[in-house]
């Protein structure tokens, strides 16, 4: 190879050593905000999904407030597909059931069974039923 053309390759793999470096150490040190990267059950919150099973409107939107003021990490909240749910349901998603129960306690009411998914990457699911619903002043 010419002379031009290897300091061409060398500072081409320069430059990719110094970009890798620098995504590697964003990804250690966590997101461009300053706050580290939360993995699912190695941080102090837990991260939860939120989604409404029944039919009043705004309901997941203030669980949602109300368990981010609780110190729990919510990622995202909707409607749940299926609206049939007796009572509000908080799904086990990862071995650890500290966060179901830091939900529950943040509600005040909620039953915890176990559906492990850890490929969601959450700790739990939180199916909002009637009874919270009803609990909140909503109208399912």
């Amino acid at each position: 190879m010419e002379r031009p053309g290897r300091i061409v390759l060398i500072a081409a793999l320069a430059v990719s050593a110094a970009v890798g470096a620098v995504l590697w150490l964003r990804a250690r040190a966590g997101d461009a905000s300053g706050r580290p990267a939360v993995i699912p059950g190695e941080g102090a919150s837990p991260v939860v999904e939120v989604l409404n099973a029944t039919t009043a409107d705004g309901l997941a939107r203030e669980v949602t407030r109300r368990l981010r003021s609780a110190g729990i990490d919510v990622v995202g909240y909707g409607s749940a597909r299926d609206s049939s749910l007796e009572a509000t349901t908080i799904v086990v998603r990862r071995p650890d059931f500290s966060a179901a129960r830091r939900v529950q306690a943040a509600l005040g009411l909620g039953r915890i069974v176990v559906d492990l998914d850890p490929g969601l990457l959450l700790d739990a699911s939180v199916l909002i039923g009637p009874d919270l619903a009803r609990a909140l002043g909503f109208h399912p």
